[in-house]
């Protein structure tokens, strides 16, 4: 039985597997909690954007906020990637795992003068400026350090991606970008600042998208803008449509990455502008359905209104039910007969009644089990925390036959070593 989400996610004699390696064997190996990749997974995802986008220029930037792991990197640097990054340790973090700083575009709406020193002096291909503030700011440090910025302008298009309130970006009520009515003349003032060189045009209108009807939207008020920023003189080499394509975490239907990208190539075309190179900044659509959170079931706890599966996982192991009420689906990783299924609240120990990770859950569970939590390879070890002084989890990249430790999971002096007593 494949499980929804991933083909590389299957049920075999009642045991989860994932490239074929038994997630129970892999819990007893590394212990728990644990994040657990599959490469294969990850490459064939990133394959169907390059695939959609043959015989045109184009860069895909992984959007690595969703999942800044090196081994992760490693793998995308290595199948031809660039990287969108919001922080100079984004950055540094793709220079260690081998990325090119001449691939990497620099997001964010609030980056700071040492930031943009460190990226010119890495040599980042550009700069996706997201307010007048920042042209500014950018012109001098760009000055002070004898360097020319190379900028584009990130444009809000007051676009309703349909999507979660906190990961949608494209509306303008949202914080990010520069609104589409005043981005002629933020172009107008990025061409007479010294410092700056106006390379390109970017947007992005939200996470977890499952239409491709916004995209289109956002995308032709970006050729408008292109069309009127050409017309005074200035030439925008790229058009940089974003990320934020959803995947199936539940009964999800989002659009596979080739339909969204030959719908995309297709109204470029029509606008007459299929020669200009795109960007592409997919994050979740790449790692999410890659990767699962294994958990050891310590407690069953019955109740008279609710039963609680507790687990060794935690909201700092993984954050988007606590943040967003996310539905995660949690299997058991080895199915037990003669055990009747009953329903759980599966929660962690954290003292938060917020710490859940599925709620009315329908488990056939005993304490001691493995569960994994499913389409957990973003925004799960990206987002996770020290609360509750909690270590960190491990991770595992498998790749064919080898599973491959790629973090250690923290020691709990670890988590100290930065501090001092009075």
């Amino acid at each position: 039985m494949t499980l929804p989400g991933s083909p590389h996610l299957v049920r075999l004699a009642g045991e989860l597997r994932l490239d074929g390696h038994s997630l129970v064997d892999l819990a007893h190996r590394f212990g728990t909690p644990l994040f657990v990749y599959s490469q294969a997974a990850m490459l064939s995802a990133v394959a169907a954007y390059h695939q959609a986008l043959q015989g045109r220029p184009h860069l895909v930037c992984y959007a690595m906020k969703a999942n800044s792991s090196l081994a992760v990197l490693q793998t995308f640097a290595r199948a031809g990637c660039g990287f969108d990054i919001v922080s100079v340790g984004e950055l540094e973090r793709v220079l260690a795992a081998g990325g090119s700083a001449a691939k990497t575009v620099f997001s964010g709406v609030g980056k700071k003068r040492d930031e943009m020193a460190r990226a010119l002096e890495a040599g980042v291909r550009c700069f996706n400026v997201e307010s007048h503030g920042e042209l500014v700011r950018l012109d001098e440090v760009a000055r002070a350090h004898g360097k020319l910025a190379r900028v584009s302008l990130r444009v809000n298009p007051d676009v309703d991606a349909g999507t979660h309130p906190y990961i949608s970006t494209g509306l303008k009520g949202n914080k990010f970008g520069i609104a589409h009515h005043e981005a002629l003349d933020a172009y107008r003032h990025a061409a007479a600042l010294p410092g700056l060189e106006v390379v390109g045009i970017d947007c992005h209108i939200g996470s977890q998208i499952v239409q491709i009807a916004p995209y289109l939207d956002a995308l032709d008020r970006l050729l408008d803008l292109v069309e009127a920023v050409e017309r005074e003189g200035l030439v925008i080499h790229h058009v940089d449509v974003g990320g934020g394509l959803g995947i199936t975490y539940t009964d999800e239907a989002p659009p596979a990455a080739d339909a969204l990208v030959g719908a995309l190539l297709a109204r470029l075309d029509s606008r007459g502008h299929g020669w200009r190179e795109v960007l592409f900044e997919p994050g979740r659509s790449l790692v999410g359905n890659a990767g699962v959170l294994l958990t050891e079931v310590q407690y069953l706890k019955r109740g008279p209104t609710k039963n609680f599966c507790i687990v060794d996982a935690a909201m700092n192991d993984l954050l988007r039910p606590a943040m967003y009420e996310a539905w995660m689906a949690i299997e058991p990783c080895r199915q037990r007969d003669g055990i009747a299924a009953e329903t759980w609240d599966v929660v962690g120990p954290v003292c938060e009644s917020g710490d859940w990770l599925g709620r009315d859950r329908r488990l056939a569970i005993s304490e001691g089990d493995t569960l994994a939590v499913l389409s957990a390879g973003a925004y799960g070890m990206a987002m996770a925390s020290n609360y509750n002084t909690r270590p960190r989890a491990a991770e595992i990249m498998l790749v064919g036959d080898q599973a491959h430790l790629i973090r250690e999971r923290e020691p709990i002096q670890a988590l100290m070593s930065g501090e001092r007593l009075l």
